[in-house]
């Protein structure tokens, strides 16, 4: 059998949920012929065949999730893949121990333990399975991936609830990924909207105005890798907008916000909601957001301290536009006043360039 693997889904996609097959076994396939549609926690993604052949074996049934490299399909013909399947090509079913412990010399291999292979390690750890706590149901008490599904279901068994799948899952591992590695500090401040002819639609001023702080404080548009303690600074903005739905927070990204036009803009932010709520969105249309922005204002709130998301080091929040008393040149007047929170990973970031990028944006924000 010719095995055809989960592919790369793209960044940061490792998994797929298998929304519904398309082909059945003993099927004849063309190459480019849809194979199955999967749900990541992007989008939802259709598959199709590498190349021409007979279908010998699916992997993996509706609602089943799959790790990128995991079996996807078998083809009828010589294993061209002898050796390098990664995980589960039955259910339980192992390869030889031996090419578990690459690198391991025979005469250790008794004393490593838990024994599991890589893919089933990183389940587990996905998973919050401890592996020294289970018996391996395997070769010589080898954990299986059966087994540590066992330990998860188990645990949520006891718990009671429903698991979360696609991008309600997604957003979980973010935020505990953010808790666990941002430094974050929040500034708040208002923007007074008095000079705009209408304040009531600030997404597309948002945007320019935070291209505009960019072009003051680069470094709150960088990238930055606390591992390897660098930063990457970006020359040009793509904004990732919140886009709050039935289903979870989807994250579209508006590409070139300071090198377009106010109108352009607004025409690509309804076309990536139209396809958001279609649920048709392309995967790489919700990659690569330099900085974020959470318009959650349109629904109901003030000031927050919204989460940065690595690798990106910045994350501006807008609440609701009100109209409020201000003192303007000596009088007391009534101005509609937005708002905003910038939250920053304070490991790349100073409070100086915060707060500079910070008086730039509601700067730029003032302006008729």
């Amino acid at each position: 059998m010719k095995y055809f693997k989960l592919p790369d889904l793209g960044e940061g996609l490792q998994e797929a949920e298998i929304v519904q097959w398309h082909v059945t076994v003993g099927d004849s396939v063309k190459a480019d012929q849809l194979l199955v549609s999967v749900e990541t926690a992007k989008a939802l993604v259709d598959i199709p065949a590498p190349y021409d052949g007979v279908v010998a074996k699916t992997f993996g049934k509706e609602g089943d999730l799959l790790h990128v490299g995991e079996p996807l399909l078998g083809y009828e013909g010589e294993d061209a893949d002898a050796g390098t399947v990664v995980g589960r090509l039955e259910g339980g079913g192992n390869a030889q121990a031996d090419s578990f412990f690459v690198g391991a010399a025979p005469s250790t291999r008794e004393h490593l333990a838990p024994r599991a292979t890589p893919a089933v390690r990183q389940l587990a750890r996905q998973m919050g399975v401890e592996l020294a706590a289970l018996a391996g149901s395997g070769p010589d008490g080898l954990v299986t991936r059966s087994d540590v599904e066992q330990a998860a279901q188990s645990a949520r068994d006891s718990f009671g609830g429903e698991r979360l799948r696609g991008v309600r899952r997604s957003m979980a591992i973010n935020m505990a990924r953010s808790h666990a590695e941002v430094v974050p500090v929040t500034l708040f401040g208002d923007a007074d909207l008095h000079r705009w002819p209408e304040a009531r639609d600030p997404l597309i001023r948002l945007g320019k105005a935070i291209a505009a702080a960019c072009e003051v404080e680069p470094i709150l548009n960088s990238w930055f890798d606390g591992r390897a303690l660098s930063i990457r600074q970006h020359h040009k903005l793509d904004l990732g907008i919140a886009v709050d739905t039935p289903d979870g927070l989807f994250v579209p990204v508006l590409r070139d916000v300071g090198g377009r036009s106010a109108e352009d803009l607004k025409e690509g932010m309804a076309r990536l909601r139209a396809d958001v709520k279609a649920r048709s969105i392309p995967p790489q249309e919700m990659m690569g957001a330099t900085l974020t922005l959470s318009n959650f204002g349109t629904l109901f709130g003030r000031y927050a301290n919204p989460v940065v998301v690595p690798p990106q080091v910045a994350i501006i929040g807008a609440g609701g536009i009100r109209d409020e008393v201000v003192a303007w040149q000596g009088k007391v007047e009534i101005h509609p006043v937005l708002p905003l929170s910038l939250t920053f990973d304070h490991r790349a970031v100073t409070g100086g360039e915060a707060a500079r990028f910070f008086k730039a944006l509601v700067q730029a924000l003032e302006q008729p």
